[in-house]
Order: C-alpha cells, then sequence, then structure tokens
C-alpha cells in the first residue's frame, strides 16, 4: 500500500459521516446550537469543509469549489475566499444558514471529489514537498493532509454529537 492510498481510504470514509451528521434535520435543526454560542451542526460542517476546501486548492494553486457556483448563496453568505469559520464569533456561526442539509451534503461532496482527484495523483515523494514555511519545522505536503484530515475528523464527530443533543438523544 501506498502513503496515497492511506490518504485516500481516510478521506473516503468522511462522505458518510457528514451525511449521516445531517440526514433528516431540518433547516432550523441545522441552525440550532446546542447551547448559547455553541457551534451548529451546519456551522461545523461548513467549517470542515471550508478549511479542506480552501486548503486542497492552495495546494492544487487553483480557485477554491466554494467560489466556482452559488455554494455562499446557499449557505446564506458572501463569497469570501478568506472565510472558513476560523475565529467566528457566535452571531457569525448562527449565520452559516444551510438551505437544507442537502446543500451541505453537496458542497462537500463537491470538495470531496476534488481531494480524492487530487490525492489519486499523489507519489509517496510528493508528500516530503514543503508547502508552508511560515512554521517551524516547515509544513510538507503530508503534514498539511493530515491536518486537514484531522480537523475534518474532529469536526464531523462534533456535528455527530450536536445532532444528538439537537434531536434530545
Amino acid at each position: 500500500m501506498q502513503a496515497k492510498d492511506v490518504l485516500i481510504e481516510g478521506f473516503g470514509r468522511l462522505p458518510d459521516l457528514v451525511r449521516s451528521a445531517v440526514d433528516g434535520l431540518s433547516a432550523e435543526q441545522l441552525r440550532r446550537p446546542p447551547a448559547a454560542g455553541a457551534n451548529t451542526v451546519a456551522w461545523l460542517v461548513w467549517h470542515l469543509t471550508r478549511v479542506q476546501d480552501s486548503h486542497v486548492a492552495e495546494l492544487l494553486d487553483a480557485d477554491q469549489v466554494y467560489l466556482g457556483g452559488d455554494w455562499p448563496s446557499r449557505f446564506g453568505l458572501k463569497a469570501d475566499p478568506s472565510d472558513t469559520g476560523y475565529g467566528h464569533s457566535a452571531a457569525q456561526v448562527l449565520a452559516v444558514a444551510p438551505e437544507s442539509g442537502g446543500a451541505l451534503v453537496d458542497y462537500y461532496t463537491a470538495v470531496h471529489d476534488r481531494t480524492l482527484e487530487f490525492l489519486g495523483g499523489l507519489r509517496d515523494a510528493d508528500l516530503d514537498r514543503v508547502v508552508d514555511e511560515a512554521w517551524d519545522p516547515p509544513v510538507t505536503l503530508g503534514v498539511r493532509l493530515i491536518s486537514v484530515y484531522d480537523d475534518d475528523t474532529q469536526h464531523v464527530g462534533q456535528a455527530a454529537y450536536v445532532r444528538g443533543v439537537v434531536l434530545g438523544g
């Protein structure tokens, strides 16, 4: 097994987790925080997708999927490539208002498909390429991809938890 196959396997598990976090929730339930100031299912799934989208786009030196369609309007937001949710206030969390769970799944699927295409073209040696020298030590492609995967798994787990709270279970 090559390293890219491990990454493909890991990222390949995320779509089902995203779908199960939002499946059957109304638009209101998606936007309901489990407590004042807490993150919503909508924000968590939107955020994990925005982070993956922005990082993969940067690695590809390409535009983000988010900017290539009506994605921002489907979430009640403006097209801002720098807005991935980092540092959002409680009010900004609540402003992420997807039209439906389908909008979250559709956006994640588009980003996921692009991610898998990117991963499929990697060679093991590519993972050692430095992609960000602003850190000490500099960040390699392999480390960046693991960081994105780790962020995604944490946030989709949080979304599943918030789902349970919102549903009263």
